[in-house]
């Protein structure tokens, strides 16, 4: 093995850990204590970014606007849960892991469920980038250098995300589930303390932004206009539900009993989710907490280099003043929550992509798992395209929001839609008096987030669409059209092999066999020696004329050897190999179009990598084209080179199948002290085939 393969491996290994076998993916399933931080860290660490932007929403409006802050959180609370009882219904009637696709898929059509799909894969990518920017800004509050450089801190987060996605599911989630304790445990603790401060000892407490005034920029909206705001507001902060989808995608990768599992996780999560959030509303705006867009600009009475901070960053400094060790906990484990919030997306985006391909809507490649047993290659699109965000808009969690919560919506209006088919259509054919009052009761559920998500869909898209959602539309749109071609592909190739009738084909008549030269050296001879074994009816050997002198010697050389077959010249004005072997082949099948044309093409098998640019290059574009050709079957013939044999022992070394060395198979160390023993083992460590007779 290379220099430049040890180290390849070596990294990998590194970064991945060992492969895991197939049989141990039971292994890796999650229990609720790790399924929690996993799934469910999207929902609660959105509780970082949701609430200031429903203050930065009120902001246009004045200091005053500031009252409603609470009402919308109620607001947004309610509807969480709604759709955590909703999903509740969702996890148990579809615990194969499709989710909200297969619920809109098999309910309402494949067109709604790749409505979903496109939806859910686009939110996916949006949620890694909003909770990555978002840890940038929380980090930033407190470490400048951060600020300055939030795209580089984004890459660099998103890339090591991947890396330990890559690792395995069971593994992102050990390491998950410290930050997200912590951080759920810090907030908590930030709030109670608060509130006994102010409602026990009466303390005053007040946000470093209390005393700054807002210069509203539409200090006297009334009626439509000031119920825009709100709901503008409200749609904002909606982005606290993100991530509940997550988990009705990923019930088969919670330990049995998985529905139940799930459905508690997500009652967790709900749990967890609402007490943040509106503690963190209320107590901000007890304390006068104030976030603007651009404080320069918007806030009054600023001293001299103010940066503003987050909503909980000037919380946790108001609550914990004096006792500095709090304050940097706070934004160490927000920062981290927000981080790792993308994971859930991490586990989400593969496992629906792979669903996808199995139902050949997206590529292939992302239905299978990688070396430790994780979906590999949907990890590694979904960090490409989260980054791709993050630079496009500068790692901004503004605008990156105004394109957030649109998909999420629109796969939980179109899932509880399909619910409620569900449930009526088995309401038709279940006759068991229980049974039907557990289902007329999930019904009611679902039919009641359906009517409530709708309407927050709707909500979404008449504030958000000119603000940068019409974005996100347009690339579901794009990519509900890619799987639409995608899969139209793979069905007419299907449709093309399964229709294909060999009995009618014409056989051929002839086999005609062409072997291409270039020297008479050992890899030539074998390819006619080869070629001659197959019993062609025809036979003859081509070389190219792009150098006169190398072809005058190469003609006497053949003449004055003992090889019988006849060598054709092909003359080539202009020194290419590749266009007159393709016209001779052509003339050849236009001259017996029943013959079938076998090329017999030497290669040289190298050990090293650069040693593979310096040979074949000229083979592989032959063998590109001929492949194109009817009619025409295209054989290397292969010639191992000393590099290709040392790197071939050292693999046999390295790689036993399961139980070789119990059987006795060549090339295990207990076979090979048994064979050693009795003298029956050549160099590579295999009976010779003297020993065999």
């Amino acid at each position: 093995m290379s220099t430049m393969s040890k180290v390849s491996v070596a990294t990998k290994r590194l970064v991945l850990g060992r492969p895991f076998r197939s049989d141990r993916l039971g292994h890796t399933l999650l229990p609720k204590r790790i399924a929690l931080p996993v799934f469910a860290s999207d929902a609660m660490s959105s509780v970082a970014y949701a609430p200031q932007e429903i203050f930065l929403v009120l902001s246009i409006a004045g200091i005053s606007a500031y009252t409603l802050a609470p009402w919308v959180a109620v607001a947004v609370a309610v509807v969480m849960v709604v759709v955590v009882a909703s999903y509740r219904q969702n996890v148990h009637a579809y615990p194969s892991g499709g989710g909200d696709y297969e619920v809109a898929t098999v309910n309402l059509g494949s067109n709604a469920g790749l409505t979903v799909a496109s939806a859910l894969l686009v939110d996916y990518v949006l949620t890694v980038a909003v909770s990555v920017t978002s840890a940038a800004e929380n980090i930033g509050s407190a470490i400048p250098l951060v600020h300055e450089h939030k795209v580089w801190f984004c890459v660099i987060g998103i890339a090591l995300l991947a890396a330990v996605n890559l690792r395995g599911i069971k593994e992102s989630g050990a390491v998950l589930a410290l930050p997200t304790y912590a951080f759920i445990a810090g907030v908590l603790l930030m709030l109670g303390w608060g509130a006994i401060k102010i409602f026990v000892l009466g303390d005053t407490v007040e946000a470093e932004t209390s005393g700054f005034g807002i210069v509203a920029e539409q200090p006297h909206l009334m009626g439509l206009a000031m119920a825009f705001l709100v709901a503008r507001s409200f749609s904002s902060g909606c982005a606290a539900l993100t991530g509940v989808e997550a988990i009705s995608n990923g019930v088969p990768a919670f330990r049995k009993p998985k529905s139940r599992n799930a459905a508690t996780t997500l009652l967790l999560l709900g749990s967890f989710s609402i007490a943040l959030l509106l503690g963190i509303v209320m107590l901000a705006q007890k304390i006068g907490a104030k976030y603007v867009l651009d404080p320069a600009k918007d806030l009054s009475g600023l001293p001299d280099g103010y940066q503003q901070k987050s909503i909980l960053a000037q919380l946790a400094e108001a609550v914990f003043r004096g006792f500095p060790p709090g304050f940097y906990f706070i934004a160490v484990v927000t920062a981290l929550i927000l981080l790792l919030a993308a994971n859930t997306a991490f586990n989400g985006f593969p496992v629906l992509g792979s669903v996808l391909a199995q139902d050949r809507y997206l590529p292939r490649q992302l239905h299978t798992r990688g070396d430790r047993l994780a979906f590999s290659n949907g990890i590694v699109f979904l960090a490409l395209a989260a980054i791709a965000f993050v630079v496009a808009f500068g790692a901004e969690v503004t605008s990156l929001i105004q394109l957030y919560i649109v998909g999420v919506f629109v796969s939980f209006t179109l899932s509880q839609t399909g619910m409620v088919r569900h449930w009526t259509r088995h309401l038709k054919t279940e006759s068991d008096p229980d049974a039907r009052s557990r289902m007329k009761r999930s019904r009611i559920i679902n039919a009641i987030g359906m009517l409530m998500t709708g309407t927050v869909l709707v909500v979404v898209l008449l504030t958000k669409f000119t603000a940068g959602a019409w974005m996100a539309i347009l690339a579901m749109v794009v990519l509900f059209g890619l799987m639409k071609l995608i899969h139209r592909h793979y069905s007419s190739i299907e449709e093309e092999l399964e229709s294909a009738d060999l009995s009618d084909e014409v056989l051929p008549s002839r086999s005609h066999a062409v072997i291409l030269i270039s020297n008479l050296h050992l890899p030539a001879r074998r390819a006619l020696r080869y070629a001659r074994a197959t019993r062609p009816d025809t036979i003859e050997a081509v070389t190219v004329n792009v150098d006169d002198r190398d072809t005058r010697i190469l003609v006497s050389e053949w003449e004055e050897s003992d090889i019988t077959v006849p060598l054709k010249v092909l003359a080539s004005p202009y020194r290419e190999i590749t266009r007159p072997i393709i016209s001779y082949v052509r003339r050849v099948r236009r001259e017996s179009p029943r013959d079938v044309i076998t090329v017999f093409i030497p290669e040289y098998v190298v050990g090293h990598w650069w040693e593979q640019i310096l040979h074949n290059q000229s083979a592989l574009r032959l063998k590109t084209r001929l492949l194109f050709e009817p009619g025409v079957m295209v054989t290397s013939v292969p010639w191992q080179l000393n590099s290709s044999e040392s790197r071939a022992r050292r693999a046999d070394q390295n790689y036993y199948a399961p139980g070789d060395a119990r059987r006795g198979f060549p090339g295990t160390d207990q076979t090979k002290a048994a064979q050693t023993k009795t003298g029956q083992t050549n160099t590579r460590g295999r009976r010779t085939p003297e020993d065999r007779a």
